[in-house]
This record gives structure tokens, C-alpha cells and sequence, in this order.
């Protein structure tokens, strides 16, 4: 089987974009409100139905068209057109304006750490509960 015919992996795919995110599997778990271990089972998966793949493209931040087209290869292309052909000049061409996407990231991650702060305040009320209960 050629390499053009061999099926697109989609966990492999969700792996490498948490991972140049630098996030956890534990993170995208929170922000998926699930585990690890499933989180690890999707990265296995060769194929993810479309409204979970929504859920985790949100979760990292991207489109899901990013996720399914992803490819290691791309992502070198993307970044090595960053180089400075020129000195002083930098030739960045955006199709977005980097400051929207800026804000987009803030306020995806301060949702984030708002699902994060109140899950904690939720297990501390539990374990206040527990320990009033005895």
C-alpha cells in the first residue's frame, strides 16, 4: 500500500498538534471534561466521529479542518516561511490578523482555567463535605 493511499491517522494527528501546543494529555482531558486514559485512547484512534472532533479541535484551538489536514510536514513548511530572506526585514504574510488570533487563544485558555479553577473548587467542597459527614 503507498503512502498516499494509507488511511489518515486522526488520533496521531490530535497527539501532534497537543503536543506543539505544549499541552498535557491531562489538560485537553480537563478541557474535554475526561480523563487521561481516554485522552490516550483517542491518540490511538484511527478515526474520531465529527462532534467529538469539533470538541477537540475547540479544546486545542484550532479548526477542524486544521486537525484533519494536519500534517508534520506542513507544519515544518508553515514555520520555515518565517525565515528572514533579508536583514532587518521580516517577511511575515498573515491571512488573519495576529492580534484576533491572540485574542481568540486568551480567551479559549481563560475559559480553560476557568473550568480548571471551579473543578478544583468542586473537589475541595466534596472532600469539606466528606469530612464533615464523619
Amino acid at each position: 500500500m503507498s503512502a498516499l493511499a494509507k488511511p489518515s491517522h486522526i488520533g496521531r494527528k490530535i497527539s501532534r498538534i497537543r503536543e506543539l501546543r505544549d499541552m498535557k494529555q491531562e489538560a485537553l482531558a480537563q478541557a474535554l471534561g475526561t480523563n487521561q486514559q481516554a485522552i490516550s485512547a483517542l491518540e490511538n484512534s484511527e478515526t474520531i466521529d465529527d462532534e467529538k472532533l469539533k470538541q477537540i479541535a475547540k479544546a486545542l484551538g484550532v479548526s477542524v479542518e486544521a486537525l484533519k489536514n494536519f500534517s508534520d510536514e506542513a507544519a515544518i513548511n508553515y514555520f520555515n516561511n518565517f525565515t528572514d530572506q533579508s536583514a532587518g526585514t521580516f517577511n511575515n504574510h498573515c491571512n488573519f490578523n495576529p492580534l484576533d488570533k491572540l485574542i481568540e487563544s486568551y480567551e479559549e485558555n481563560k475559559k480553560l482555567y476557568e473550568r480548571l479553577i471551579q473543578a478544583e473548587k468542586d473537589k475541595v467542597e466534596y472532600l469539606e463535605k466528606i469530612l464533615k459527614d464523619k
